[in-house]
């Protein structure tokens, strides 16, 4: 990247700008299994209310350009293992910025206690992310036959993936 980046916690102004780059993402229905029609409201509650912690990157300008969230995976006795879901603004993708998204929420999810990262559907058709999150540490431990359906290519495999953090 050509200018700095800087990782910060999302605050309530910020929404008008994360909605901006979570609408096209959740509205093609390739990447993400919330409905594609979606309303502002619902993902708001979806990206943010439902998360432990929502971070937003941002440009040298202060322009927010990705944004993730973090929260346990599971209830209770899975609650050990993290969960986190990323989204770069399309301008900005291939320049690195999924990657410190990704590295900033290991350790934040590190620093929260987590022994361990897992992604429970990541699309076989994100080769982009794949290759990302492998970059990163995550391996690949299952493929779930069909069980995402793609908006234009139907049902597509789902890889779980996951990052031992201890």
């Amino acid at each position: 990247m050509a200018s700095p980046l800087q990782i910060r916690p999302y605050g309530a102004a910020d929404w008008p700008a994360v909605w901006a780059l979570l609408e096209p993402v959740f509205r093609a229905g390739e990447t993400f299994p919330h409905d594609p029609a979606i309303s502002e409201a619902e993902a708001r509650v979806a990206w943010v209310e439902q998360n432990q912690a929502v971070m937003v990157a941002v440009d040298a300008a202060g322009v927010p350009v990705g944004t993730y969230y973090l929260r346990p995976n599971s209830l209770l006795l899975g609650a050990h293992v993290a969960n986190a879901g990323y989204v770069v603004a399309e301008h900005c993708r291939r320049q690195g910025i999924g990657s410190r998204l990704c590295q900033h929420s290991l350790q934040a999810a590190r620093r929260l206690g987590f022994r361990a990262m897992q992604f429970n559907l990541v699309v076989s058709t994100n080769t982009a992310g794949i290759r990302c999150w492998q970059r990163n540490g995550f391996q690949v431990v299952g493929t779930l036959p069909g069980a995402f359906r793609h908006q234009r290519l139907g049902y597509v495999d789902a890889l779980v993936m996951i990052w031992q953090l201890l």
